[in-house]
């Protein structure tokens, strides 16, 4: 059955299942050759080459290497932090941080420092991505604080929990930056010290 547009519904959700498996294939390669080789020295032929899929298709699907780099680290991040784990009650911040704990043990996971450099030494839209990226992740912890509120008291969030948002998602990084930097650092400790600061706030 056509959709009017002379492409029968079968084909179009063929033609679809194509392009995101070739989406799928160009994501996986450049989060390897991200970690192996860093940003700067992969080029789009190197990951064209590991991917299989022509050299043409890749800012077809990202635009610009900016954007592969930031559709890597949501991706990375979103298979151990998956959104909607959250989206039904939401958990301590002990578990919170155990996930996170998870994802920074990942093979990838100095992506987000990588993305990180990128954005700071540009202007462009790198920046705006990592920006709202991390806005994103900041929200999240604002309705985490929020839920922590007694009965009665909830509404909408005010300037403190906004400030402990960035404070806790500093803290974070730090501790995970520090245990990528020095493997004396202990971040199931670390961000198990963490927890109990703030719940025993």
């Amino acid at each position: 059955m056509s959709d009017g547009s002379g492409v029968a519904e079968h084909g179009r959700r063929r033609i679809d299942e194509i392009g995101e498996e070739s989406r799928r294939r160009i994501l996986d390669a450049a989060e390897e050759l991200f970690a192996e080789r860093g940003f700067e020295r992969t080029s789009f032929v190197d990951i064209a080459e590991r991917s299989g899929i022509s050299r043409g298709s890749i800012p077809w699907h990202f635009r610009n290497k900016d954007g592969l780099l930031m559709a890597v680290l949501v991706r990375a991040m979103d298979r151990f932090l998956p959104p909607e784990r959250y989206r039904r009650a939401l958990p301590s911040l002990a578990t919170l941080l155990l996930d996170y704990e998870s994802w920074a043990r990942s093979g990838n996971s100095a992506l987000i420092f990588m993305v990180l450099t990128e954005a700071m030494r540009s202007t462009g839209p790198v920046r705006g991505q990592y920006q709202e990226f991390f806005d994103a992740r900041r929200r999240r912890v604002v309705r985490w604080l929020c839920a922590q509120r007694p009965a009665g008291t909830r509404g909408g969030a005010d300037n403190r929990e906004r400030a402990t948002a960035v404070a806790l998602n500093g803290a974070v990084m730090g501790i995970h930056l520090q245990s990528l930097i020095d493997p004396d650092v202990d971040l199931d400790a670390a961000l198990q010290s963490l927890a109990t600061l703030v719940d025993g706030d």
